[in-house]
């Protein structure tokens, strides 16, 4: 009985273990503070059928977690939410929020001032909470994969054309497995 419960903890730990660690926008801003490292944001609604298959199929594949995890400060963002988000001297909120309403709701102003346009979208931020880039839709590991290594390796500074992103793309190795 002693060995089963051990299993079973051990079981849970391992399954614990290849989860993002999610935090909320304002946590990362000051995590950022006392260690600088980029923000990775996962911008959802809870309407939106291809933010859960992000959840479910990309964002518990082991290679994307244990990458994430290492690299990042991971956001996990609401778009029609009602968290306050203190960002460059403002707060960011959603006033128009209607708690009764079904499906769509209103954007948050914070989603609007990143110009999300569609969800789900992941956006990067550098060590100093600058926005990089939004990446707008469902993606699978090894989609995700040049995103979170370019950004992460700042190579996303010599893409200054869409012919270097092509060669960039090209020559890219993938080594996230599904």
């Amino acid at each position: 009985m002693k060995n089963l419960l051990i299993i079973i903890f051990l079981m849970c730990c391992s399954v614990r273990s290849q989860e993002i660690k999610w935090m909320s926008m304002n946590d990362a801003l000051e995590a950022q503070k006392k260690e600088p490292k980029k923000i990775f944001m996962d911008v959802y609604t809870d309407w939106c059928g291809p933010c859960k298959l992000l959840d479910k199929k990309t964002f518990h594949n082991k290679d994307v977690v244990s990458y994430v995890n290492k690299n990042y400060y991971a956001v996990k963002f609401n778009a029609e939410g009602t968290e306050e988000v203190k960002y460059n001297n403002f707060t960011y909120t959603n006033p128009n929020y209607n708690p009764e309403r079904k499906g769509r709701n209103s954007q948050h102003f914070f989603a609007n001032a990143l110009k999300i346009s569609g969800y789900p979208s992941m956006v990067f931020f550098d060590e100093k909470a600058n926005l990089i880039a939004p990446v707008v839709g469902y993606k699978t590991p090894q989609q995700l994969e040049i995103y979170l290594k370019m950004i992460h390796n700042n190579d996303y500074k010599k893409l200054t054309s869409a012919e270097a992103w092509q060669n960039y793309e090209k020559a890219f190795v993938s080594t996230f497995v599904n």
